[in-house]
């Protein structure tokens, strides 16, 4: 048996560190997924049910989802229907043109020679340093110049910018799209737009897919940028409303108790649509992240 043991220990001499390794990733799932459980729980229930005591990590014996749902379509005449089609605009239009400028702006860096392009690029990487929070004052006072506050515009217009998505689309552009392949679809005629489309960009999917996940991502979670640009509270994305709510219900007022229900189980509405986006993409976005560093 002993021998048996040892000869067992030789050939898993890693088994202590992969057992620790999955104890280490167990517990962060469990520390990830409690938040989400408990506004899944919260959700549930009632004024009576979240204030009154009781398990905040269990369900109530009536859940009262359906009342819940109700409620948060129904206050204020549905501005959260409103404000679920507003993040929904910012997100889509956000996304898709921070992945279409990043695309050509990354693949540009990638196989093309042009005068300036490592000082650009080194311009891009320190932009990528900067935190978006440090540039919601300039932006406004630039946009506030233009007329464009309390518009669409002022959420969509600075949110086309991803100089990380830049970077990423220049790394893995760099090594998905061989320069070969570029150059035999030109000796064979075809044109710089016409290689783009029909050879470079079939290649770069998982990377257009990786920018558009998180590009959409970033613009749903946004709130200084759209708390700083706005002040009609049609124009909120539902991060704002959200906020608006909470600092409501923080007064005390009579409906306060009730308003926190809405809260919660609209902060629960608001992550469906990045669940849903991040389950159907995923694999895309996994062979995104992971593609650039195969050779």
């Amino acid at each position: 048996m002993t021998r048996t043991s040892d000869t067992e220990t030789r050939r898993n001499p890693r088994r202590p560190k992969q057992v620790f390794a999955h104890v280490f990733l167990g517990a962060m799932i469990v520390y990830f997924l409690i938040p989400v459980w408990w506004i899944v729980v919260a959700s549930s229930k009632d004024a009576t049910g979240l204030f009154g005591g009781g398990s905040s990590l269990w369900f109530s014996e009536n859940p009262n989802y359906i009342e819940n749902l109700e409620a948060l379509f129904t206050r204020d005449g549905g501005i959260y229907l409103r404000w679920l089609g507003n993040s929904t605009l910012y997100a889509l239009s956000g996304g898709v043109g921070a992945t279409i400028l990043s695309i050509l702006a990354g693949y540009g860096f990638a196989k093309f020679a042009f005068w300036g392009r490592r000082l650009s690029f080194s311009l891009l990487l320190g932009a990528v340093m900067v935190p978006s929070t440090a540039l919601v004052i300039p932006t406004f006072i630039l946009l506030s110049n233009m007329g464009l506050t309390n518009t669409i515009w002022a959420v969509i217009l600075p949110t086309l910018l991803n100089p990380f998505g830049v970077y990423l689309m220049y790394v893995y552009a760099k090594d998905a799209v061989p320069d070969d392949l570029l150059d035999a679809a030109k000796i064979d005629g075809a044109g710089e737009f016409r290689t783009f489309i029909q050879v470079a960009l079939p290649l770069l999917r998982p990377a257009v897919v990786t920018i558009l996940l998180l590009s959409f991502v970033a613009t749903w979670n946004n709130y200084f940028l759209p708390l700083a640009m706005l002040s009609d509270p049609n124009l909120y994305p539902v991060t704002v409303g959200i906020g608006q709510w909470q600092g409501l219900a923080s007064g005390q007022n009579s409906g306060a108790a009730s308003l926190w229900g809405s809260i919660i189980i609209g902060s629960l509405v608001s992550i469906i649509p990045l669940a849903i986006s991040f389950l159907a993409l995923q694999r895309y976005w996994q062979g995104g992240l992971t593609l650039g560093g195969i050779k």
